[in-house]
C-alpha cells in the first residue's frame, strides 16, 4: 500500500519571472498526491509566470516569507525562471528559509535557475546537483559539483535541468516526501 501524503506540507518559494511548468507542474503532482502546497512570495496576491520569455499565467500567494516558519513544512520546491532565480536569491528570508529546511534535512526540490537560491543560501559545497547548464560555473564556483543529467539526488537536495525534466522531478519529490513518512 502506498504511504499516503495527505498530511504533508510543500512550500514553493518564488517571485514575478519564475518558469510557469516549473511551478504549475510540481504544484499539480503534489496536490494530486494529497499534499497540502503553499506558494510563498515576497508580497501577497499574485504573482507572474513566464514561458521562457512570453509571459504566461500569474499564480495566487498563500502567504509571504514573513508569515511562514520554514518548520511548518515538510519539503520545499524551487522553481526557475531566470528572472525569479536572479531576484529571490537577494531575498533574505528566502536565504533563511533554504538555511532552516536544509538544517532539518526535509527535501529541497530544485530546477532549472531555481539553483541560485541554494547558492547563495551557502548549501551548495560538496553537493552534487544539475541546473540549467548556464548555472553550472555559479555551482562549481559555489564549492558544489556540476551534472548534466535528469535527476540529481544528493542527499535530501533534489536538483533538474529543465522543464523536460518534470516528470522524473515530480516523481523524485513525491518519492522523497514518501519516504520521509515512513520513515516518521
Amino acid at each position: 500500500m502506498a504511504t499516503s501524503l495527505n498530511d504533508c506540507k510543500v512550500a514553493i518559494l518564488a517571485v514575478d519571472g519564475f518558469e510557469q511548468a516549473e511551478l504549475v507542474e510540481p504544484q499539480r503532482a503534489l496536490k494530486e498526491a494529497g499534499v497540502e502546497v503553499h506558494v510563498i512570495s515576497q508580497k501577497p496576491g499574485q504573482i507572474q509566470g513566464f514561458k521562457h520569455v512570453d509571459k504566461g499565467d500569474s499564480v495566487a500567494v498563500d502567504a509571504t516569507f514573513d508569515q511562514v516558519k520554514a518548520s511548518d513544512y515538510d519539503a520545499l520546491v524551487l522553481p526557475g525562471g531566470v528572472v525569479n532565480g536572479d531576484a529571490i536569491r537577494l531575498d533574505a528570508q528566502a536565504q533563511g528559509f533554504v538555511k532552516a529546511i536544509n538544517q532539518a534535512k526535509k527535501p529541497i526540490a530544485v530546477i532549472c535557475h531555481g539553483g541560485w537560491l541554494p547558492i547563495s543560501a551557502g548549501i551548495v559545497s560538496g553537493r552534487t546537483m544539475t541546473s540549467w547548464p548556464s548555472l553550472q560555473d555559479d555551482i562549481r564556483n559555489a564549492g558544489g559539483t556540476w551534472v548534466d543529467q535528469e535527476v540529481q539526488i544528493d542527499g535530501n537536495l533534489i536538483t533538474s535541468r529543465k522543464p523536460d525534466d518534470l516528470p522524473a522531478f515530480n516523481k523524485a519529490l513525491i518519492d522523497a516526501l514518501a519516504k520521509g513518512k515512513q520513515a516518521a
